[in-house]
């Protein structure tokens, strides 16, 4: 059994990625950079395809980026176009295989695609289009699928004029639904694509003499690239020599922006713009109006490191209460700690954090974190504290009770795994064994980002899905699938 320690009462990550077109430039070391700055979306795999304009070249493994990369990887690696990926799986097994990007030879050299998201419809597209069992293992292999069926369909007795992979997105893309930021390429074009909902975020800069695109801003600022704009919702960017052209492939009536609310709360580094909204200060403005919510006499706020800082201060500052740290964060232990009883559970969470027991002892703490999903790292935190010698401990949290699982791109596991779901707020208090719990109430969650009216998808929160859900792939669909995306 293997227990998640990184973010164990948080939502697992979504997926990282990022594109660059800049001849003259080494393209395979800035993807590495960017692809460094997205490290926070995904931990099990890491890849970059790479093209000199004649050969796409991948190069793609299990672990960090750090990991799979280093300069004798990178050195080979020379060409005016990249991409890169970084994984966390939300469906299809962790393996090799599914780490991205996925490559597919079809024409003189082929594309590669890598995939932020989850599709809401995989069945049914794999039996309308008639994939073979065993072809594709995610929803990601799917789309990079019926991009191939497309070109060879389009290109039989034809000669292509290099718009084979623009023109098989025009005609795929209206087929999926759910959530997909993309990026693809082909040997000379670099392509950036956002869902009619916008669920992921996907942004692009400017370089001297090119273009970049990634899932947050910090991607663009590592490279040295200017930020430019979001990527609006429904549309598909396709850069070349020629510079940059915006195509809008979806009907008007699906686009519907519904930024995925957890990109504020959770997922987004804290110096990402989102909304045209810095992400960290939206977060303290978060603690600020839990502060007014949700009052209490204490000695100290202190934050669970490191999601919760930002909120934390926001509730020092608006309730006069002095800010502290309590916990220390081990920032060097690895994603997965293998856990066979809940004697070693504890002992994990115990390698994650570790009290500060002189600024604890005896004081009646607020303690503020993003999100409770399970509660069971949250409840060994509280014991921690509690025999670190706490006399009172709150708990706030910076979002509303997490209540529904997440089909586009999140990993929280069933509805029976979410500890809010069948437990009353007094309840979940009990089970983690704070004094008080509350959360911060969904208006004033919407209104901390600054972006009230953009348009945000809170399905996990109220289980109002912005799209109908379809079945789960099976396993006859696709091969092997396990719970755990794009």
């Amino acid at each position: 059994m293997e227990l998640a320690l990184w973010d164990g009462d948080t939502p697992k990550e979504a997926c990282g990625v990022f594109g660059v077109y800049a001849p003259g430039h080494p393209v395979a070391h800035l993807a590495y950079a960017g692809l460094h700055a997205l490290q926070h979306r995904g931990q099990e795999s890491a890849g970059m395809a790479v093209s000199d304009g004649d050969t796409i070249t991948v190069v793609k493994d299990m672990g960090l980026v750090t990991n799979v990369f280093d300069q004798r990887t990178l050195a080979p690696l020379v060409g005016h176009l990249a991409i890169g990926h970084t994984r966390y799986s939300t469906t299809g097994s962790s393996t090799w295989r599914n780490a991205q990007p996925i490559y597919r030879s079809v024409g003189d050299a082929g594309f590669a695609l890598g995939h932020n998201g989850n599709l809401t419809n995989t069945t049914d597209l794999v039996a309308r289009t008639g994939v073979l069992d065993g072809t594709v293992t995610s929803d990601s292999d799917l789309i990079a699928e019926l991009c191939q069926d497309a070109i060879i369909r389009a290109g039989e007795g034809l000669r292509s004029d290099g718009r084979d992979l623009e023109r098989a997105l025009v005609e795929v893309l209206p087929l999926l639904d759910g959530a997909f930021s993309l990026v693809l390429m082909d040997d000379s074009h670099l392509i950036g694509v956002r869902d009619p909902n916008g669920f992921r975020p996907l942004c692009l800069g400017r370089l001297d003499n090119g273009w970049v695109l990634a899932s947050e801003t910090p991607a663009l600022d590592i490279v040295g690239a200017h930020f430019v704009r979001e990527l609006e919702p429904g549309e598909m960017v396709v850069i070349d020599a020629t510079g940059v052209r915006s195509i809008h492939p979806f009907p008007p009536d699906r686009i519907k922006p519904k930024l995925c609310l957890f990109e504020f709360v959770y997922f987004a580094r804290p110096d990402s713009q989102l909304y045209g909204q810095t992400v960290h200060t939206a977060r303290q403005r978060m603690g600020e109006l839990l502060a007014e919510q949700a009052p209490v006499d204490a000695e100290m706020v202190m934050p669970v490191p490191e999601s919760g800082i930002p909120a934390a201060e926001g509730y020092a500052r608006r309730s006069g209460i002095p800010y502290g740290h309590g916990l220390v964060k081990n920032r060097y232990i690895g994603r997965t700690f293998i856990a066979p009883s809940q004697e070693m559970r504890n002992l994990g969470v115990r390698m994650k954090l570790n009290p500060i027991r002189e600024n604890i002892a005896g004081k009646r703490l607020v303690v503020v974190d993003d999100s409770i999903v399970r509660g069971t790292t949250t409840r060994a935190m509280i014991r921690m504290l509690r025999e670190a010698g706490a006399a009172e401990i709150h708990l706030r949290v910076s979002s509303p009770p997490y209540r529904w699982p997440c089909y586009f791109g999140m990993d929280t596991g069933t509805r029976a795994e979410l500890i809010a779901a069948d437990l009353t707020v007094p309840e979940v208090c009990e089970y983690v064994g704070a004094d008080t719990l509350a959360y911060l109430e969904l208006d004033r969650l919407v209104s901390a980002t600054g972006a009230a009216g953009a348009g945000f998808c809170t399905a996990c929160l109220t289980g109002e899905y912005p799209i109908e859900i379809g079945p789960p792939p099976t396993k006859a669909a696709l091969d092997p699938v396990a719970p755990v995306s794009g």
